[in-house]
């Protein structure tokens, strides 16, 4: 007897079937789950950020805001201080010369170099910020004296720095360029005049001490040019030559001592 199969369900087809069904119906509950938190958050509004100029209630305030003002601008001005008003230019400049006077293109690196002078610019110029630091810094802080009296006795220690650098003839082309009457005395000269005459008295100094370091590095070049050239080796570059006996002169004599010490010694 055969008995018929038609109507009835293959056996698993049903059964898979119901598990797609109720995997889809899961899936669907999993994302309306996840949705709702999500279009609540959605629904939230956004952070407002505000920034608003009050008028200030105490003299307190005023104090305070003034005083972040003139930090802000203090540090926005920092570098153009660094490399204009301190021992940085000269320093730079002769480790920039002494590395040309080696014959080593990128050593040490410019990171390196930056790096010594900002050091040795920090030494040279720690009596001159202890001086402000006693004079208006702290009386400022302390709200002993207004902020022009800041900047005046702030200004004395480094126009006394600058000045003890400059060179009369520097400082009298800038007075007359200014066309300002001959000054009594150097401290009453403004710091517009004070800083473009430091400034150059600093690259003039710092290529006459790199052009001193410059000799014993170019006698070494013209005595091997010279050698090669009577060996008769005229395609061999010199400077692949000269640059061991270099390093090796320098090294033996102690040249990053004996040149930090002169420059730190430079300054009066």
């Amino acid at each position: 007897m055969r008995v018929s199969t038609v109507g009835r369900s293959r056996p698993g087809v049903g059964m898979g079937k119901g598990r797609w069904v109720r995997a889809g119906w899961a899936a669907a509950a999993l994302v309306l789950l996840l949705a709702g938190p999500a279009s609540q958050a959605a629904a939230q509004p956004l952070p407002a950020v505000d920034i608003r100029v009050l008028p200030a209630g105490t003299p307190a305030q005023v104090v305070d805001s003034v005083k972040l003002l003139l930090l802000l601008t203090f540090l926005a001005l920092v570098p153009a201080f660094v490399l204009t008003m301190t021992s940085f230019t000269r320093i730079v400049v002769v480790l920039s010369l002494l590395r040309s006077a080696l014959g080593t293109q990128a050593t040490p690196p410019n990171q390196v170099l930056i790096g010594l002078a900002l050091f040795l610019t920090v030494f040279v110029m720690a009596p001159v910020y202890r001086e402000i630091d006693a004079r208006a810094l702290r009386p400022f802080l302390a709200n002993q004296i207004s902020v022009e009296q800041a900047q005046e006795l702030g200004a004395a220690p480094l126009r006394e720095f600058m000045l003890r650098q400059t060179r009369e003839k520097d400082l009298a082309l800038f007075v007359n360029l200014a066309r300002l009457p001959t000054p009594t005395e150097a401290g009453s000269l403004p710091l517009s005049v004070v800083i473009p005459a430091f400034i150059i008295s600093e690259l003039k100094t710092a290529f006459q001490i790199g052009f001193i370091l410059y000799l014993p590095f170019l006698v070494i070049d013209m005595v091997v040019a010279s050698t090669l050239m009577s060996m008769g080796m005229f395609m061999l570059p010199p400077v692949m030559i000269s640059l061991p006996f270099k390093l090796l002169l320098f090294v033996l004599v102690d040249g990053w001592y004996l040149v930090v010490k002169s420059l730190v010694e430079s300054f009066r």
